[in-house]
């Protein structure tokens, strides 16, 4: 019962527990993935953490990167304790994955994070805010299966934040949307409402909208927080991997690297595309679980497959 409760401040619930089942009677040990390292893997167990390495067979039978681990997955590791050591042997099925095409002209998917259960989509109030990238942002949210949440950063410096805010919730319907200020640590509170104990979260947005300083602030920590271009408001990346951080709420969130842009098969007839389809977004907005909505997102992803993220 101990080992149970220590694996659920890390994420551990039913679903992880019935597809480790075949491995109760083995060696092996679940973890999660927290960090990703070239050709290393940072994993947590209950019993402490481990530098962990993929064992041949995965390297083997993988079709492509997504068949590899990913930070948020739960795996069954081999574990050397007197090492600090281990082996991951298998990746216990997926219950969310927010997932990109990869950059350039290579076909294939590029896994951001998995098992989440929020996904905070950050934009500043400043020349940054795109209302066609947030629509990108979200329709890759609501097809991993993770709840969509929408920050809007530095309202301390806009004038008409509500604005902002309105055009959002235009285009999202029943969407949360909240303000805050990273900087001025106002607006916080709403976002730690999906932070309770045990819950994932990632966050995404382009470079320069202030998901770490964010991040700081709920975690009390320092990452390392990188200026803004004045002159067009244009960000510099701050993070540079993707890594787990463990809040003192119990809340667990995945900062990721930020993106300049999401890549589309065809971007300029994919955004006229999405436009397009506004309406049968706009349906969804009859539904009031979010889960629904989440299913109507999906099937209008799944619908227009070719211009959307995959």
């Amino acid at each position: 019962m101990e080992l149970e409760l220590h694996l659920k401040d890390f994420g551990w619930n039913s679903f992880f527990e019935s597809n480790f089942e075949d491995f109760k009677r083995s060696e092996l040990t679940p973890a999660r993935v927290v960090e990703e390292f070239k050709g290393l893997y940072r994993v947590q167990a209950a019993q402490g953490e481990y530098r962990a390495e993929i064992a041949g067979k995965i390297q083997h039978q993988a079709a492509g990167r997504q068949d590899f681990p990913a930070v948020g997955d739960w795996v069954a590791i081999l574990a050397r304790s007197e090492e600090a050591r281990a082996r991951i042997e298998h990746i216990l099925p997926r219950r969310t994955k927010l997932s990109r095409k990869v950059a350039g002209r290579e076909l294939s998917e590029q896994i951001i994070a998995t098992n989440l259960d929020t996904v905070f989509v950050v934009s500043s109030m400043n020349r940054e805010f795109n209302l066609r990238r947030m629509e990108r942002y979200l329709t890759m949210v609501w097809d991993s299966g993770a709840r969509p949440v929408v920050l809007l950063n530095k309202a301390d410096l806009c004038a008409d934040a509500a604005a902002y805010a309105a055009e959002v919730e235009n285009i999202a319907p029943r969407t949360p949307v909240h303000m805050l200020s990273g900087l001025q640590k106002t607006g916080l509170e709403a976002v730690q409402d999906y932070l309770a104990r045990g819950t994932t979260a990632a966050f995404v947005g382009s470079s320069g909208v202030g998901k770490s300083t964010i991040i700081n602030r709920l975690a009390n920590a320092a990452l390392r927080v990188q200026p803004v271009r004045e002159q067009d408001d244009r960000g510099q990346h701050t993070t540079t991997s993707r890594q787990m951080l463990f809040l003192p709420c119990g809340g667990i969130l995945i900062d990721t690297p930020g993106m300049r842009e999401l890549q589309l098969w065809n971007q300029e007839e994919g955004a006229e595309h999405a436009r397009s389809q506004r309406q049968s977004i706009m349906d969804c907005s009859n539904r009031s679980d979010w889960r629904t909505i989440a299913s109507c997102w999906r099937n209008f992803a799944f619908r227009n497959a070719r211009w959307i993220l995959r």
